[in-house]
């Protein structure tokens, strides 16, 4: 079959890449220059299957509630005369039960662990390379309170198969050294030795070029305007090309990975997508002193902060050197990618505070991306109402940790196959014993 896919993330990257596979002519179309430019540019880089507890929990009404108003809050509804902002907001309400948060935490763990095994699965074929470490993810807990809340989830986690251990403070540290300067304020950890990091956008785009080298097509630069339906199926995409000119691309299949943007694309088809961007912002600071900086992927579940290390490519003639990538909290305040300079600064203080005198503060560049965030922070994979458009989109903060997982059973979906994953697929497909799809509204 043609396929389209489009965005030219690490989600699409993905499903391109897979579908090719399959053998299937494949188109992928993004407005950047190239892959990964947006959302998978600068994000945490964390392959994190432990990072399964959804934002809907329990908890999170409460906190919410007293993070209104916040300017560095870890998560801040900035209210606004937004329709699809209070229904997500709703929505989200109702995923704080404790039954919903398990039902969730099942699934995310679910796909997360598929993906993980099918990213060194590619990783290993193709000999991929993107500043991957592979020494684990440690989540520290600085209050008694969060730690205390963590204990359950992670024990569901272990239940389903993703080692989320209880280690304590002083095995936190033999595990990552840096964390020494903290010992008084540590309050408990968990670590997965499973979990990876790296360069999510560098994998992106050794991805693509591999995918382009085996015979997928690459069209960016180009604005994608609309889906055209016509006879109940879609008909074709419109775009605005590379040279700036209108043109029609027909294709048997769609595959829509555009992220945040998903929803604003599908929405005259009368399609609707319980999406909504959750900005996230990230830092990437020089080390200072190597022997203060951390080298284990680490999570700040407290501050909703994670922290990578990678050594940055030469350039300019400028010698490659290590940097810390910190990334996380979540703003929903519509699309706006402008950067605040007060969340900006609570990362770097945050920093500062876990390490001093680790990372070169003053050097620090700054970043924001969209997030496309499911109240559930469950993903939206499979088919919908239209027969040859498909999803794979609502990642959320676990983009990447899903990427490879989402983007092989996506090619599977769309070539007819049942995906090897036990999860709540999209549309009538399902996959396999115990699975409930689930529907989309209309």
């Amino acid at each position: 079959m043609r396929v389209i896919v489009l965005g030219a993330g690490v989600i699409g990257t993905t499903s391109a890449y897979f579908l090719q596979q399959l053998g299937h002519e494949v188109t992928v179309i993004d407005r950047q220059a190239v892959p990964g430019a947006e959302t998978s540019l600068a994000n945490g880089g964390q392959i994190s299957v432990s990072h399964a507890e959804p934002w809907a929990n329990p908890s999170a009404p409460l906190k919410v509630l007293s993070w209104l108003g916040k300017e560095d809050a870890p998560l801040l509804f900035r209210l606004r005369a937004d329709m699809r902002q209070w229904l997500w907001g709703l929505q989200f309400l109702r995923e704080c039960t404790p039954a919903r948060t398990r039902h969730n935490i099942h699934q995310i763990v679910q796909l997360g662990t598929y993906s993980r095994d099918v990213l060194r699965e590619l990783r290993e074929h193709l000999g991929l390379q993107y500043d991957q470490r592979t020494q684990g993810i440690l989540h520290f807990y600085t209050s008694a309170r969060e730690f205390d809340g963590a204990l359950a989830p992670a024990e569901q986690m272990r239940a389903l198969g993703c080692e989320r251990q209880v280690v304590s403070a002083e095995e936190a540290i033999r595990i990552e050294p840096a964390l020494a300067a903290m010992r008084d304020r540590l309050a408990g950890a968990t670590f997965t030795a499973e979990d990876e990091s790296g360069d999510a956008h560098l994998f992106t785009r050794e991805l693509a070029r591999a995918a382009e080298a085996a015979g997928a097509r690459w069209r960016m630069g180009c604005h994608i305007t609309a889906l055209r339906e016509a006879g109940g199926r879609i008909d074709h995409v419109e775009i605005t090309n590379e040279e700036g000119r209108y043109e029609r691309l027909q294709a048997d299949a769609y595959v829509l990975a555009l992220g945040a943007h998903s929803p604003l694309l599908v929405q005259p088809l009368g399609i609707s997508l319980p999406i909504y961007p959750a900005k996230g912002y990230s830092v990437t600071l020089p080390v200072r002193d190597a022997a203060l900086a951390y080298q284990t992927s680490l999570t700040d579940d407290e501050f909703k902060l994670v922290f990578s290390r990678y050594t940055s490519a030469a350039q300019g003639g400028r010698a490659a050197r290590d940097v810390l990538r910190v990334a996380g909290t979540a703003e929903l305040n519509g699309y706006s990618r402008a950067l605040s300079e007060v969340r900006c600064a609570a990362i770097v203080r945050r920093v500062e505070e876990l390490f001093p005198g680790a990372a070169d503060t003053a050097a620090a560049q700054y970043w924001s991306g969209l997030r496309p965030a499911t109240p559930s922070n469950v993903p939206l994979i499979g088919s919908t109402r239209v027969p040859n458009l498909f999803l794979n989109t609502g990642h959320g903060t676990l983009g990447w940790t899903h990427a490879c997982g989402s983007g092989r059973s996506i090619a599977r979906i769309v070539s007819g196959l049942a995906p090897e994953l036990d999860f709540a697929f999209c549309g009538p497909q399902g996959a396999g014993a115990g699975v409930q799809p689930a529907q989309l509204p209309a």
